[in-house]
């Protein structure tokens, strides 16, 4: 069904794409895949033109990739080693903050109202417009293109911790015990997409501190990203 064309704060980027796709160490053959991954739903004249459906395929893409490099440079770690790395590269938090270091926000596409309510500083619509653009990078030039940008943009990060993280849930239960606080309280907030590919949006909330939201293709996934993202402002207070 074709929806109303929602009010823009602009019908194209707000920077030239020629200077993102330097940003990002690929050209695109069909630009108008890389105009589709950076315009949100808010944005969009109908579901089909924003990029929700890129966003979906971004994160298999990732999924696989990250997998795979993972093993390649851990060949000594266990699954269940392994599966902390993988969970804490592939949340939102992490997609986001590569987001930012590519100069994804000031590319986006969003209505009015949501750059009003500060879109491009939200960290889950970064990390959903980071996907986007994987996918849109595979769509274009294929596989190995895409993985190439995230070898590029995640292998930093895979260095960056010594040890396998935690994962977010736990760790953010440790922070409300050593602070004598009640555990984390979690809650489904909202759940979107087709039967078959469900969205959640979960709501975590830590006494005394706003509660945070983030979405996932789980509750599992869902309530990771949100701990995740509530570490991340408790870390900020600090």
């Amino acid at each position: 069904m074709t929806r109303r064309k929602a009010s823009r704060s602009d019908d194209k980027p707000a920077a030239d794409l020629a200077g993102l796709e330097a940003a990002l160490g690929y050209s695109f053959r069909k630009p108008a895949l890389l105009a589709q991954a950076l315009t949100h739903s808010s944005a969009a004249a109908s579901r089909d033109q924003s990029n929700e459906r890129l966003e979906f395929l971004g994160d298999r893409v990732l999924g696989l990739t990250v997998a795979e490099l993972l093993l390649e440079t851990f060949p000594d770690e266990d699954e269940g080693q392994i599966s902390y790395r993988f969970s804490a590269l592939v949340m939102s938090p992490t997609l986001a903050r590569v987001a930012a270091a590519v100069g994804l926000p000031p590319h986006v596409r969003l209505s009015e109202s949501e750059q009003a309510a500060g879109g491009r500083d939200n960290p889950t619509l970064l990390a959903n417009c980071c996907e986007a653009v994987i996918a849109a990078i595979y769509l274009d030039g294929g596989l190995e293109a895409a993985q190439a940008f995230v070898h590029r943009h995640w292998r930093g990060l895979m260095d960056e911790a010594a040890e396998p993280p935690k994962d977010a849930k736990t760790m953010l239960q440790e922070w409300a015990q050593a602070q004598g606080l009640p555990l984390p309280r979690y809650r489904i907030a909202g759940q979107k997409g087709p039967g078959h590919a469900p969205v959640f949006l979960v709501e975590v909330a830590v006494q005394d501190r706003p509660p945070a939201q983030a979405e996932g293709p789980s509750k599992r996934a869902a309530e990771q990203a949100a701990a995740a993202l509530m570490l991340l402002r408790l870390g900020a207070e600090t």
